[in-house]
């Protein structure tokens, strides 16, 4: 198996039906890139972007999904309700849910295999705090919560990690090229299935930058979150990672 490089989008608690329209102007971008497109927009949305998308080249994804299967759990979504909706993925852990919800490891973990059970693809977030970067701990901090993310029986399954430092989320700033690929270089050695599990970099990605992080041999694509609420943003980033005619990975 190799790698096919995805760029997905997080539109995080943003849009509306009038948004809808981003995917008729991301279509034609998409049926021309050397690249797996996803938008994960609010679980409002899902079900209407996942008809938008019908004949195109792009999926959808969830932001989360609860560990049951089903209950007394208001607000929550299940994993089996987003593959109903729709959804072919599902972010799980980003530093926004662990922050404001207090999400755990253990309960990333839960929500990934609820996913896999689903048939949803997990794509598991992990990433370092600016203090954990400047005390020269970065690799450690991930590489905990990575291998307490994990689902059981990881060479069993899909799935995509995805590296967001926190302090480059939604800040502007962006890891310099030489952390990124010694971040992703260390993420891949912990890896069960290391040669066939794509990585992405995430953290204020952005056409201006997206060619060089994409460049990286051990990054396998972007999740974009702010840029990815612009059409034209968007298209650029996923340019970036090329044209089919082009073999550029």
């Amino acid at each position: 198996m190799t790698r096919r490089t995805l760029i997905a989008g997080n539109w995080k608690m943003n849009g509306s039906v009038a948004a809808l329209g981003f995917f008729d102007a991301v279509a034609p971008v998409a049926k021309e890139a050397d690249a797996d497109i996803l938008i994960c927009p609010p679980a409002t949305l899902l079900a209407q972007a996942a008809s938008a998308c019908t004949g195109s080249e792009m999926r959808v994804g969830g932001q989360d999904c609860h560990a049951a299967v089903s209950g007394a759990h208001t607000g929550d979504v299940s994993a089996a309700m987003l593959r109903e909706a729709g959804a072919s993925h599902v972010i799980l852990g980003h530093s926004e849910r662990r922050a404001d919800h207090g999400e755990s490891d253990a309960l990333v973990r839960a929500k990934a295999e609820a996913a896999l059970q689903a048939g949803l693809v997990p794509v598991i977030c992990v990433g370092e705090s600016r203090e954990e970067r400047e005390a020269g701990r970065a690799i450690e901090v991930v590489a905990s919560q990575l291998a307490a993310s994990l689902p059981e029986n990881p060479d069993r399954m899909t799935l995509v990690i995805a590296y967001e430092p926190v302090w480059a989320i939604g800040t502007g700033l962006t890891a310099s090229v030489e952390d990124v690929a010694a971040m992703h270089e260390a993420i891949r050695e912990r890896l069960p299935e290391p040669l066939t599990t794509c990585i992405l970099y995430g953290g204020s990605v952005k056409p201006g930058n997206a060619k060089d992080l994409l460049s990286l041999d051990d990054v396998d694509g972007a999740l974009v979150g702010g840029a990815s609420l612009k059409s034209t943003d968007f298209s650029a980033i996923i340019e970036a990672a090329g044209r089919k005619s082009e073999l550029v990975r």
